[in-house]
């Protein structure tokens, strides 16, 4: 009998895609032991954007949070989302960081790292592998990730030769992850068809969106074609910019006879108990109804689940709501300058923020983001086509070329680790508090030392107690 995997992302993409990952580990702590009775292939539950989530908005310490689903949840794989060289943040680290982030990500829990990078410049996600097969234990998954998206030089071709890559690089599963939702049913069945021949019985993932309203199609033709894992999301936290519906996809495939291997019983009761937590996020405000609904427009401008909540949530916050449609059109615009991207983290942030800044200015480029500016330089990777020769001149200088900027670490080994624990001094009581701000300086050392006024208090008030 045909079996289907799913991998629940409730705990991460899917309160990501709607609420821009403001969902506190305490408003679902209570339910996570029966989570780890579903029989899900794993949950995803770290990585992506709840790092800087956790530190800059929601007053938690990441590491603490990943102890506490790992303690309640021990039957079940936990996943993450990494960015490769990038890790969670929004540059290029030194291995040696890429490394001792890979070793303390699987000490405190993971078991399932998916590796990617927003250009899919694989030299960018060799030493986040190589770190996973050095640190794995029993239960490790190296997961090689290709961030899909449709461009004139993205061909079904181009993408069956990154599997066979990723296969040759020695990944435990390949997974595609259509972040926008546009891939079609039509798409899916070549593309997946065309892998599954490349690479034999190497496990196949899709990771999609509803965004655009294609995924249970996308998702029936992919497992029709031969893929073997799917993202899906319980269903009150499914559709939108989110995934498809746990239950729906569910009860399809037991119809089909097809095996998933989930409890349908325990599935529902972690839906029951998610339906009060999301309607207490719409009565707030903090999930706006852009993000619950389908906009067959994304086919046009690409625009991921997460890219689209915090543009929402940006132009909220300036008062500039006004100018949403506009930036819409704006950002393939971007994305055609710098030679047609994937919009996926760190990508996604800098061409929605670059095509918002273009509308709220009224002219294109008279601001150009840092992060745009290092992208020229080449500090990203190595861009999929052509960028805009006017762009790049405007940037680097006419006649001006990017670099290989792809860091060499034997110079720098244990640097930034040295200057980040002098930084921090007695904030830091672990690796784990390094690593934090070695990632996120400001918002980690703002944490750090909020967790220690806390606990001098709790020493005040004891003293005066007795």
């Amino acid at each position: 009998m045909k079996k289907v995997n799913f991998t629940e992302t409730v705990l991460r993409d899917a309160n990501q895609s709607l609420m821009a990952t403001r969902l506190p580990y305490a408003d679902y702590e209570k339910i996570l032991s029966t989570m780890d009775k579903a029989g899900y292939y794993s949950v995803e539950c770290w990585g992506g954007a709840t790092f800087d989530s956790c530190l800059r908005y929601l007053g938690e310490d990441p590491w603490e949070r990943l102890r506490g689903i790992r303690k309640n949840m021990p039957n079940t794989r936990l996943q993450m989302l990494l960015r490769g060289q990038n890790l969670l943040g929004y540059k290029h680290y030194h291995d040696d960081v890429v490394e001792k982030f890979v070793e303390l990500s699987i000490k405190n829990g993971i078991d399932v790292i998916r590796i990617f990078d927003a250009l899919n410049d694989f030299r960018n996600i060799q030493t986040a592998l190589e770190a996973t097969k050095k640190y794995a234990n029993d239960r490790t998954v190296a997961s090689g990730c290709i961030s899909y998206t449709q461009s004139p030089v993205h061909t079904v071709e181009k993408y069956v030769e990154m599997c066979k890559e990723l296969q040759r690089m020695g990944f435990d599963t390949i997974c595609l992850k259509d972040m926008a939702g546009t891939m079609s049913p039509y798409e899916a069945e070549g593309l997946i068809k065309g892998i599954k021949d490349a690479v034999g019985d190497m496990p196949l993932i899709l990771h999609t969106h509803c965004t655009t309203g294609m995924a249970y199609m996308t998702i029936t033709k992919a497992i029709e074609s031969g893929v073997d894992v799917i993202d899906t999301a319980t269903s009150c936290f499914s559709n939108g910019t989110s995934q498809p519906a746990t239950e729906s996809i569910y009860y399809a495939l037991k119809q089909y006879g097809i095996e998933t291997g989930l409890d349908e019983a325990v599935i529902n009761k972690v839906n029951d108990f998610f339906k009060p937590i999301k309607q207490s996020y719409i009565d707030a405000g903090t999930i706006n109804p852009k993000s619950m609904g389908t906009d067959a427009q994304a086919l046009v401008y690409k625009v991921p689940g997460g890219m689209l909540s915090n543009m929402i949530a940006n132009l909220k916050d300036m008062n500039a709501m006004d100018k949403f449609d506009e930036a819409l059109v704006e950002i393939p615009n971007v994305r055609k300058d710098l030679g047609y991207p994937p919009l996926v983290t760190p990508m996604s942030q800098m061409v929605g923020n670059q095509a918002v800044t273009n509308v709220l200015l009224g002219e294109r480029y008279k601001q150009v983001s840092k992060e745009v500016k290092a992208y020229f330089n080449g500090e990203y990777g190595i861009a999929p086509a052509p960028v805009s020769k006017e762009l790049q001149d405007k940037i680097l200088g006419e006649g001006g070329q990017p670099v290989d900027c792809r860091i060499e670490d034997s110079k720098r080994t244990g640097k930034d680790f040295a200057d980040a624990k002098a930084a921090l001094g007695d904030l830091a009581k672990s690796e784990e508090d390094i690593m934090s701000y070695i990632c996120y300086p400001q918002q980690a050392e703002k944490f750090l030392k909020d967790r220690k006024a806390k606990e001098e208090n709790v020493v005040k008030y004891s003293i005066v107690e007795a």
